[in-house]
């Protein structure tokens, strides 16, 4: 499928690479990148000269304050000392009421979470099998580490440095196939000690989702998740259209991507049922 090309303004993490090919559709090879390469950036301006004038009045108003700051000090050294407030204070009451009950497990945001991320996962339908894992080796037990989550980006190496920097905590993974469609799920959690990576993964995924030419539309109760679908699909000589959907979305610490492949027009309910079920769950 034919990738577009760059804006001058993209994000730093590279975009991802793509998901499991379905059954009979194989994913069509990208073509190369033609792009020329982007105008270097100007210098930035030097910051604006005051001028002699605002250098003038500038150095008064400086011996103005140094003039005032004098007399001030005279007039309070000629006062007597004003004796300080005793450092012995009223006792307050301590409320002896009941504490509150702890949250149950289940309300509990944070022990959800911190479990096994797998369980948070959508299960997989019903009549259909999940992808075969000698066909897809990556999270055949369910997780990804740092190098099998970067794998799935186009620049491998700068993904796994991106990785590493927005503290990477773990991702959980599932993926199945039906008669149309390839379905994958990543769940991808942070530690978020320094920044919200979660958040920012998602910008970047809507980012390049939007740079391909998708028509989207919000997901309910996410905040700024969005699901896309291409508007065109991927076609190369000897091989059937490959349609296209996805959704980004966070909460919390972990960032929910979703993509959908298949030989068949995915509709916008497809994509918005899997990541509306798949949002109520974190």
């Amino acid at each position: 499928m034919e990738q577009p090309e760059e804006a001058a303004d993209a994000p730093d993490a590279p975009r991802p690479s793509g998901a499991p090919v379905p059954s009979g559709a194989p994913e069509a090879v990208p073509a190369a990148d033609t792009a020329a390469p982007a105008a270097p950036a100007p210098d930035e301006p030097r910051g604006r000269r005051r001028g002699r004038f605002a250098a003038l009045t500038g150095a008064a108003a400086a011996l103005g304050v140094i003039a005032g700051t004098c007399a001030g000090y005279l007039v309070q050294a000629g006062r007597e000392p004003t004796p300080l407030p005793p450092l012995s204070q009223p006792v307050l009451e301590q409320d002896r009421g009941k504490a509150p009950a702890p949250l149950s497990a289940a309300r509990d945001r944070r022990v959800k979470t911190d479990g096994d991320l797998r369980e948070l996962l959508l299960d997989v339908p019903r009549g259909v099998d999940p992808v075969d894992p000698d066909e897809w080796p990556e999270g055949s037990d369910g997780w990804l580490d740092p190098a099998e989550y970067a794998n799935g980006f186009e620049e491998t190496g700068a993904a796994f440095g991106d990785i590493l920097r927005n503290e990477f905590r773990r991702a959980a993974v599932t993926a199945w196939d039906d008669e149309h469609h390839s379905v994958e799920i990543v769940l991808v959690q942070y530690r978020q000690e320094e920044h919200l990576a979660a958040s920012e993964a998602s910008s970047n995924g809507q980012y390049w989702a939007e740079e391909a030419g998708s028509e989207s539309w919000a997901i309910p109760g996410t905040g700024d998740g969005r699901a896309y679908v291409l508007d065109e699909p991927g076609t190369a000589p000897g091989y059937l259209p490959l349609y296209s959907a996805q959704a980004h979305a966070w909460r919390g610490d972990i960032a929910m991507e979703i993509r959908m492949y298949g030989s068949k027009p995915i509709r916008k309910k497809a994509i918005m049922d899997l990541a509306e079920r798949q949002m109520e769950r974190l």
